[in-house]
């Protein structure tokens, strides 16, 4: 394994790795076939920077790869603790800085906007360039749509748990927190990973996650456990998603978000232009709206705007001692 070259930013607290050069793919696949190949075939690439002692458990990672679709700028390939996500807002609104900053895109004075394929699909970012530096990102999400209203899950630790499933580029199982007996600024961490663990599992033991368009698309997330709170009237509502393998998500979440506004439309909780804003685990903000309606396969569903700041903080090159027995990366807990 050669030196892989890095630039890590973050979103709100969360981090993003993004991979420049380093990990070698073959160039006729689709951004998709790229994602399957790397689960299957190359997975050691991921383990070596998202795991110990390079990362950590809540590390996550954008691997930049050539489009093979004809509208987008460039490709991108999500990573985290258990395997590859299909979609990522924080990442899109730290590539949108990153894209201008380095000429990926030229820069237009105002707003510039390109287009990043993503695994879920081609998403538009606009990034604020007054006088041609980078700002604030904001990102038009793919079609998304609730997949199931106030549905009842059989749990061990909770009993019967009522939620909602929703689709923002990848599925979430969302619900207030209160209704099991949680706060989402008093309960420890660690008992909301816990409880999430629960959730999940019985999501999956009683639920088919399927998209109506692309089998890769079709599982389980993460869980989003709000406030109760809708964000309306500049007025924050807390957003916590615990994603992957226990992973939490410092930011308030793009495609969380994107999930629970498409939940709150199907549920006629906000109206197409009308402004929330939610809030991490670290106090960091997103805004967010519904832009117009869409449809995906039978379900109907809208687009969503979501904006967020990004900052950077280093840049690494990552290598690897042949006689390093702890080389392929470790995770503690």
């Amino acid at each position: 394994m050669g030196p892989i070259r890095t630039v890590d930013m973050h979103t709100g607290g969360e981090p993003l790795r993004i991979i420049t050069e380093g990990i070698p793919l073959p160039d006729s696949l689709s951004l998709l076939e790229k994602r399957r190949y790397l689960r299957e075939n190359a997975d050691q690439y991921r383990r070596f920077l998202m795991f110990e002692p390079r990362g950590h458990r809540d590390m996550y990672g954008a691997l930049l790869v050539p489009a093979d679709h004809p509208e987008a700028d460039f490709g991108v390939i999500f990573m985290h603790n258990e395997g590859y996500s299909t979609m990522c807002g924080h990442a899109v609104i730290a590539l949108g800085r990153y894209a201008v900053d380095t000429g990926l895109v030229s820069a237009c004075e105002g707003t510039t906007t390109l287009t990043i394929q993503c695994p879920c699909g081609p998403v538009t970012a606009s990034v604020e360039t007054p006088a041609g530096k980078s700002g604030r990102v904001s990102f038009e999400s793919v079609p998304s749509f609730a997949l199931k209203l106030d549905q009842f899950v059989n749990t061990d630790a909770y009993g019967p748990v009522e939620l909602d499933i929703g689709y923002g580029g990848a599925f979430y199982g969302i619900l207030d927190a209160a209704s099991i007996g949680l706060d989402v600024t008093k309960t420890p961490v660690q008992d909301l990973i816990a409880a999430a663990g629960h959730l999940k599992e019985a999501i999956n033991n009683e639920i088919d996650i399927n998209h109506p368009e692309e089998e890769d698309l079709g599982f389980l997330y993460g869980i989003i456990f709000t406030d109760g709170r809708t964000g309306r009237d500049n007025s924050p509502s807390r957003n916590i998603c615990i994603f992957a393998d226990g992973q939490v998500d410092r930011s308030p979440t793009g495609s969380g978000v994107t999930a629970r506004l498409a939940v709150m439309a199907a549920k006629r909780e906000t109206k197409i232009g009308e402004p929330h804003v939610f809030e991490s685990i670290t106090g960091s903000l997103f805004n967010g709206k519904t832009l117009s309606k869409a449809v995906v396969g039978p379900y109907k569903g809208v687009k969503v705007e979501i904006s967020g700041q990004a900052h950077y903080y280093g840049t690494a090159e990552f290598t690897m001692e042949e006689n390093d027995p702890l080389s392929g990366g470790f995770l503690l807990r």
